[in-house]
């Protein structure tokens, strides 16, 4: 039932079926609590050796009556049919070297044999998927071997079973392998009103505009006068959703942000940037000693240099160590982070953060619980995880609307007097 909910063309309608029962019982209102919680893949991460193997065993499988034409440019002494990594001397540096050469070259080998050649999608994908993990984690060198690359990609693919899935990190001190479930929550009910998943790798508020696209009226509309007394949207979330492009989305929709901006923070103690004046209209920035310099035309971020200006200032010692002077950057969102900063030092609004944040936490204590399935997804593959998470979602919301004592009428949904 799960895989064809997840192939249908409404994945999460039985989670869109429940919220719209609290919909009509008035328990659903103007405020959005987002958050994200790891969900750990449902395959084993592969080192390189088996990564490439693996995308050169999944070529061959999808090249149906190409398969013998294609097996004739390799040379590695390997019919590539048991999964798994190869038998090696792994004590010998030598014989592994030789080996990632080997299987490097029966992976190029392969995809030149199908270079601008007409090919069923399958094996189209499965090709590119053999480029990928050949170009992220191998190099050839100036001998004309092929290594291991010294570096990490940005977006590596972590295994063939599930190339969707990433290395991600919920905190410094938190690494995993898998995606990331985000929700929002209506903090006054306790139910979902959305969910999302992204690969692990994802930041937090990419998935904002997703999670709030139901809720966000249009620029060029106006709000519903009626509904929730015209209240309108506000938005709460850790400092990974008080980004900009957050924080923008938000404006233009007249929604209100209680996003926490990350503090604008300088090395030692010393003056941060929120200790100067910026003027985007004079495009000038004025230092805590008044000096004044002229913001470059650099792109998105423009950057003000002070230069021989700190030179002669008496608070240098406190504004740079740097001999070339201090450096401020402006990016596009400047005005709007320094307003959030500023916001966020009300006393009102720290309360009301406070106060309404945490509840998020909880709600994700609840998918979470073991009797659920815990943190390990079930599925394979974004779409199917995504679809699952929704539907783990809406058996919450169930469990909640029960507990505030939802009843039927006949007619509507409404929740129990008393």
């Amino acid at each position: 039932m799960r895989a064809r909910l997840a192939r249908s063309e409404r994945p999460r309608r039985i989670f869109e079926v429940v919220l719209a029962v609290g919909r009509q019982a008035g328990l659903v209102g103007v405020r959005r609590v987002l958050d994200s919680t790891p969900l750990y893949d449902a395959v084993a991460t592969m080192d390189t050796v088996t990564l490439v193997r693996s995308a050169i065993r999944g070529l061959l499988a999808a090249a149906g009556e190409r398969e013998a034409d294609l097996r004739a440019v390799l040379r590695r002494d390997d019919d590539y049919r048991a999964s798994g990594k190869p038998a090696a001397d792994w004590e010998d540096d030598a014989a592994r070297a030789a080996l990632v050469d080997a299987l490097a070259r029966d992976g190029q080998a392969l995809l030149l044999a199908l270079d601008g050649e007409p090919v069923p999608a399958p094996l189209g994908q499965a090709a590119t998927l053999l480029a990928t993990v050949l170009g992220q984690d191998l190099e050839e060198g100036d001998d004309g071997v092929v290594r291991i690359a010294r570096r990490v990609a940005r977006d590596r693919v972590i295994s063939t079973v599930d190339p969707e899935t990433r290395h991600g990190r919920k905190t410094s001190a938190h690494a995993f392998d898998g995606y990331k479930g985000h929700v929002a929550l209506d903090p006054d009910a306790e139910l979902i009103t959305a969910t999302a998943v992204t690969a692990g790798n994802a930041g937090d508020a990419s998935a904002a505009p997703e999670l709030l696209a139901d809720d966000l009226v249009p620029p060029d509309h106006e709000a519903d006068p009626e509904a929730a007394g015209g209240a309108p949207l506000t938005v709460y979330g850790d400092a990974a959703y008080g980004a900009g492009a957050v924080l923008e989305t938000l404006e233009a929709h007249g929604a209100v942000s209680r996003c926490k901006v990350q503090a604008s923070n300088a090395p030692g103690g010393r003056f941060s940037k929120d200790d100067f004046a910026v003027d985007l209209a004079a495009r000038t920035v004025t230092c805590p000693a008044g000096r004044v310099a002229l913001l470059g035309d650099g792109g998105p971020e423009r950057t003000a240099r002070f230069g021989r200006a700190c030179a002669a200032c008496p608070l240098a010692s406190r504004c740079t160590a740097s001999p070339r002077g201090r450096t401020i950057a402006v990016g596009p969102h400047e005005m709007l982070l320094a307003g959030g900063r500023a916001a966020a030092r009300d006393p009102a609004w720290r309360a009301d953060y406070r106060a309404t944040r945490p509840l998020v936490e909880r709600k994700i204590a609840h998918l979470m619980r073991r009797r659920h399935g815990g943190r390990r997804a079930r599925v394979r593959g974004r779409l199917k995880v995504g679809a699952d998470f929704a539907l783990l979602a809406a058996a919450v919301n169930l469990a909640r609307l029960a507990v505030l004592g939802l009843v039927s009428s006949g007619a509507a949904w409404a929740v129990r007097a008393g």
